[in-house]
């Protein structure tokens, strides 16, 4: 990627803007906080520009100031809460059960309830608006619980799983199976292979899966490692909902900074930031367009101001004017117009309006 010099700044291109949330960790006393540089380096190698969101108290009142929005990742962090998505079909845990759970799994267990928030408040926004959205680890547990799915508290308390998803001595290196579905973005990526290797670090998972995803990849004991929404997939118009259980990120050859596994693990990230490009364009014809219209808007209001002079001064109107003005609602005896000026305004600025609103509602952008 090409870093514009100072000389540059005013005239480089606006890249799109991805928002990360960062995860709080203790260091030297104080709670500092991080986010992998792995996925910053994917995102501003392929050309967009990461924001960090900073999970601070109060920075829920601030998220609209984070706009323009053109993507959003989420991926490190602690367990999501259970109560934001327990349902009659969650039977719970024992206080036995969970007191093991947090002895195995202590650096997870932690509940951060206002990292939960914000990157819930984000997962929904994403939803809403289609805007593009990569989910990796925890950041795809949080998606399907912001479109309605559930999550296994603990995958050997409630499944008794056979296939090892976390190996604390050997993080990096670790791998299990993974069979990827025909037909899928993951199929594509992967160069439709049928099953591949993947890195996972996790003890919680997708129970039931959102409504509106479809999986893309099992574990061997049948967990889901990937889903995406068919309806909300397509980069190249700057729609990517998709959640990866797994890390491609981490799946790197030893000694290789830039070389992965499979050519796939780098694919799922260029083809985020292809839809989150795409995505900016689409805001920024969209913005052009209200743009016009108000310009447009302002013309045709201006020009309208005959009509209140043709009033005052009781001017005889042309067979032209006289009908433009009866289009425009005005009120025509013995050729003088009896219009206000107000209300051929407010007349305009009601049909540019709904112009705008047919042209940039969020359902085409």
């Amino acid at each position: 990627m090409v870093v514009a010099n100072d000389n540059d700044l005013s005239t480089s291109k606006i890249l799109p803007r991805v928002l990360i949330v960062s995860r709080r960790t203790l260091r030297k006393n104080k709670f500092v906080d991080f986010v992998g540089e792995y996925h910053l380096d994917l995102i501003v190698s392929n050309g967009a520009v990461p924001v960090i969101v900073p999970r601070v108290s109060g920075i829920h009142s601030m998220l609209k100031s984070f706009e323009p929005i053109h993507g959003v990742l989420l991926c490190e962090g602690e367990d999501v809460d259970p109560s934001l998505y327990a349902d009659a079909e969650q039977q719970g845990l024992s206080q036995e059960d969970m007191e093991e759970i947090r002895s195995l799994h202590a650096s997870d267990t932690a509940i951060d309830i206002e990292k939960d928030s914000i990157e819930l408040t984000l997962a929904k926004l994403c939803l809403e608006r289609n805007i593009p959205f990569l989910g990796i680890c925890r950041g795809s547990q949080i998606l399907n619980v912001a479109a309605g799915g559930t999550l296994y508290q603990d995958i050997d308390k409630e499944i008794g799983t056979t296939t090892k998803h976390i190996d604390y001595d050997n993080y990096d290196d670790h791998r299990h199976e993974a069979r990827v579905v025909e037909e899928t973005p993951l199929h594509k990526w992967f160069d439709e292979m049928d099953q591949i290797m993947v890195n996972s670090y996790h003890h919680q998972a997708v129970k039931r899966l959102g409504e509106r995803f479809v999986p893309m990849a099992y574990a061997p004991d049948g967990l889901i490692e990937g889903f995406y929404d068919p309806n909300g997939y397509n980069p190249e118009e700057g729609r990517f909902l998709v959640g990866l259980q797994f890390h491609p990120e981490r799946m790197r050859l030893s000694g290789g900074f830039d070389e992965f596994d499979y050519p796939g693990c780098a694919t799922a990230y260029q083809e985020f930031v292809k839809a989150v490009t795409a995505f900016q364009k689409k805001q920024l014809e969209a913005a052009e367009i209200v743009m016009e219209l108000k310009t447009k808007k302002k013309r045709l209001v201006k020009s309208f101001s005959m009509a209140e002079l043709l009033e005052a001064s009781n001017t005889a109107l042309s067979k032209k004017q006289e009908n433009r003005l009866k289009q425009m609602g005005a009120t025509v005896r013995n050729s003088c117009v009896y219009m206000k000026r107000k209300e051929v305004q407010e007349r305009a600025m009601d049909k540019c309006l709904q112009s705008v609103y047919l042209t940039c509602s969020p359902s085409t952008v």
